[in-house]
């Protein structure tokens, strides 16, 4: 089964989490914010699966990309 879909109707083509609204973005900044597994799927009923699909999503898009320095 795949888990991140794009599909231009639901949320102007951002990829999320299939069956969800929820895109790969906000999955990421709730990890940023410091939410745990548990913390997402009582808030917003993903499953640990999901939220690993999300960063193997972002990890293929990373892959082989060249690196730049970024200053903060």
């Amino acid at each position: 089964m795949k888990r991140i879909v794009i599909d231009n109707k639901i949320r102007h083509g951002k990829p999320i989490i299939e069956g969800t609204r929820i895109t790969v973005e906000e999955v990421l900044g709730m990890l940023e914010a410091g939410m745990t597994y548990e913390d997402i799927k009582k808030e917003y009923g993903l499953t640990k699966e999901e939220i690993i699909a999300v960063l193997r999503y972002i990890s293929s898009l990373v892959k082989g990309e060249r690196v730049h320095k970024l200053s903060y």
